[in-house]
């Protein structure tokens, strides 16, 4: 993992105790971004480009597979579940939320993102085959810049005010759950959804282990191994003519693995946001913010 145990050099220590002698790539995010799959491509390439021993490895990278049948199957299976445990299912709206990224990315860079989780979204209704209206909207941004739109929890409102009351709310661009469904989802949305005046408001549970979606992932790898070899660079080069990638012209420090470090430190920030709001007591707290 790019920001917890087992980090990438970790990983790839192991891989190169253990002399395996061909790698799938494989990236658990269903659509590509430069910011996430794009983001780990990149620091491999690097570390392949520096170290003799992992070229001698031959390898293929899988850049997105958010339109292949077993994932839109194990999604619609858990929609359709959720769906129908809420008290009026065909009423019940579906809301897509998927993590949000800088607009600048699609349209200066070219990332391919926000057209991959609108072909996503589109598939997975159409692999659900329900009536129900949906929404797609974007989570999570941070700072000054435009992200992506609409934002999750603007669009939950304008949702109630046109007398939507059931909400079946799925996490589109997670495979797990963490703190972006556990608490943003779970928590924030919800507590906005409520106040808005939306009386169900029922999160479809992240794929996880899901048989089906563990299925998913073998038959990509069985393929990606019969297919012809990508390289990092097919993936993480930007379209002719585009900027550099953002998220690399504003990362902090001067070191290659400044793009690691600050998300690290921006988990453990969030998570000590939290400890302190459990405990009640901090330096927070102490100056009066919380």
């Amino acid at each position: 993992m790019r920001y917890w145990h087992p980090f990438t050099e970790e990983a790839v220590a192991l891989i190169k105790r253990d002399k395996i002698d061909k790698l799938v790539i494989l990236p658990l995010y269903p659509q590509f971004s430069i910011s996430t799959s794009g983001s780990s491509f990149r620091v491999l390439d690097r570390m392949w480009q520096a170290d003799p021993e992992l070229q001698k490895i031959p390898y293929t990278v899988i850049p997105s597979w958010y339109d292949h049948p077993g994932y839109l199957t194990a999604m619609s299976d858990l929609i359709a579940t959720q769906i129908d445990s809420v008290p009026n299912p065909e009423k019940a709206h579906i809301f897509f939320s998927a993590h949000g990224v800088p607009v600048s990315y699609v349209e200066e860079a070219g990332d391919p993102y926000q057209r991959e989780i609108e072909n996503c979204t589109k598939l997975i209704m159409e692999r659900l085959g329900r009536s129900n209206d949906y929404t797609l909207a974007y989570q999570s941004r941070v700072g000054p810049v435009e992200w992506l739109q609409p934002y999750t929890d603007e669009a939950i409102k304008e949702l109630a005010v046109k007398g939507i009351e059931e909400l079946v709310v799925v996490p589109i661009s997670f495979v797990s759950e963490h703190i972006e469904t556990l608490e943003e989802i779970d928590q924030e949305y919800r507590e906005v959804a409520e106040q808005a005046g939306i009386h169900v408001f029922a999160r479809v549970p992240a794929l996880d282990t899901d048989p089906t979606f563990i299925q998913a992932l073998g038959d990509l790898v069985q393929k990606a191994m019969s297919d012809p070899p990508i390289s990092f660079g097919e993936t993480i080069t930007p379209a002719e003519n585009t900027k550099l990638y953002p998220q690399e012209r504003w990362a902090w420090g001067i070191t290659t693995s400044a793009e690691v470090w600050n998300g690290r430190l921006a988990m453990l920030g969030i998570l000590g946001l939290i400890a302190e709001l459990m405990v009640g007591q901090g330096p927070l707290h102490a100056i009066g913010l919380l």
